[in-house]
């Protein structure tokens, strides 16, 4: 071993302990002279699975099924990864079969997170058509679900991103990458970068995050940004909750959409809603990732989705379709009345526009639907507004607001709430969710940079 292989095996072995000590991942050892390292390890999983209850016959299925996806010739990455990671999400579900018939197979528990098994693997020995060996592995039930890529503090950290992207490749061991949920670069003087399958080298993300009061001042930023992302409890919050598959691109949450979720997921359980104020960003991937968790939680749930760009209408309808959720459009707002009155869809998108023109006559055409219309009782509507800060002028939002009493308003917005509007707005949706700016606009107050608002 040459002096630069023994300082990157000093950091990998440093962040090893990290994971051990710090993250109470169980080591799996040294797997660089294994021949057949894969990214699904049957016997950890199968290990799982049986603690979990189920026979020899479901798991044969189970691991079967995994490795039909894995190694598939007909589908690319992408798809191979959308499809595993719907697998991942829901489980494994059989159906017409005597022997598994009604059984759905969980491979990972997302609501109980000591019930996982969490480790690590080092130096992972992969053959493909070229043999690569991906520094860190971490793997949760014997599913590889993450991979790190580190390099010593004199290498730039877009080496380590540039390894990551190349291994990716169909000519090297693409394969492995159909489960990978987190993909990691970083060394010990720049930090952790990370995204996902097929990110862009200048896409790669930085963990941003308060430090904790009692957190160590001479902590590297490599180590203080692995234990926040790669916590046990959030590694699972950002794979369920933080993945978005969007025309060909899969797309993991970067910081601030995280804790904007995080945050109008507290507010929506408390059925108050707000505004979430980000400078930039994925709007619709927070909305897709909303809406799911709230009809996965709730079965009298109903979500709307306001936008005033035709554009972005036909757009979210497809990306919710991607993502595993049919959405409906509406043409106008009496069919939009209408459908609330159906038992689905549950997902319903429309123009603002649609609901009523700027003239006073039109708004009370609106209004007189509504009148006509009552929303049934018991049933609860979670209206998301894009672009809030100009789509709700006007009586016709302020009406809205005043016969859907029962319904909790989450609004998006990407530009300053100016002083005639903000009051309005804040009066329609409430507070902030959370905002990642630091803006002064005229007599406005600074908005400073929230993690939590209460």
């Amino acid at each position: 071993m040459n002096k630069a292989d023994h300082l990157d095996r000093d950091t990998q072995n440093r962040i090893v302990e990290l994971f051990i000590g710090k993250l109470g991942y169980t080591f799996l050892g040294n797997w660089e002279e294994l021949e057949n390292c894969s990214n699904i390890e049957e016997r950890h999983l199968s290990h799982y699975l049986t603690r979990q209850g189920y026979n020899a016959i479901q798991i044969s299925k189970a691991m079967y099924e995994l490795k039909q996806v894995t190694n598939s010739f007909s589908d690319d990455l992408y798809q191979k990864n959308k499809k595993l990671y719907t697998l991942l999400r829901n489980g494994l579900s059989f159906k017409g079969d005597t022997i598994t018939s009604n059984t759905t197979i969980k491979l990972i528990d997302w609501n109980n997170c000591s019930n996982n098994d969490f480790a690590i693997a080092q130096e992972v020995s992969i053959r493909g058509n070229k043999h690569k060996r991906p520094d860190l592995v971490l793997y949760v039930n014997g599913i590889a679900l993450g991979v790190l890529e580190l390099k010593k503090g004199a290498e730039d950290i877009s080496e380590g991103i540039r390894q990551c992207v190349t291994m990716q490749q169909g000519h090297f061991v693409e394969s492995f990458f159909s489960s990978i949920q987190l993909i990691m670069a970083g060394n010990d003087h720049q930090g952790l970068r990370y995204g996902t399958i097929k990110t862009e080298e200048k896409s790669y993300l930085k963990w941003n995050e308060e430090p904790e009061v009692n957190e160590a001042a001479d902590q590297l930023e490599i180590d203080q940004h692995l234990i926040k992302l790669c916590n046990k409890e959030r590694l699972l919050e950002l794979v369920y909750g933080g993945i978005v598959f969007d025309a060909g691109k899969k797309k993991v949450a970067a910081p601030q959409h995280y804790f904007a979720m995080k945050a109008a997921k507290e507010r929506i359980k408390n059925q108050e809603g707000g505004i979430i104020w980000h400078n930039q960003g994925n709007k619709s991937g927070m909305m897709v990732s909303l809406a799911k968790w709230i009809l996965e939680n709730n079965d009298h749930a109903r979500v709307i989705i306001l936008t005033d760009n035709p554009e972005l209408d036909k757009q979210l309808e497809a990306l919710f379709n991607e993502n595993g959720e049919s959405i409906k459009r509406t043409p106008n707002s009496k069919k939009l009345l209408q459908q609330l009155h159906q038992p689905s869809p549950k997902l319903l998108c429309s123009l603002v526009q649609k609901l009523g023109k700027k003239s006073d006559d039109n708004e009370q055409d609106f209004i007189d639907e509504l009148e006509a219309h009552p929303i049934p009782s018991g049933l609860e509507l979670f209206i998301f507004v894009d672009d809030c800060h100009r789509t709700q002028s006007g009586k016709l939002n302020l009406t809205l607001k005043m016969m859907l009493q029962q319904a909790v308003f989450i609004g998006f917005s990407s530009i300053p709430l100016i002083k005639k509007d903000k009051k309005i707005t804040l009066e329609i949706f409430g507070n902030y969710i959370h905002t990642d700016k630091v803006v002064q606009h005229g007599e406005d107050e600074v908005l400073k940079k929230l993690v939590f608002s209460a």
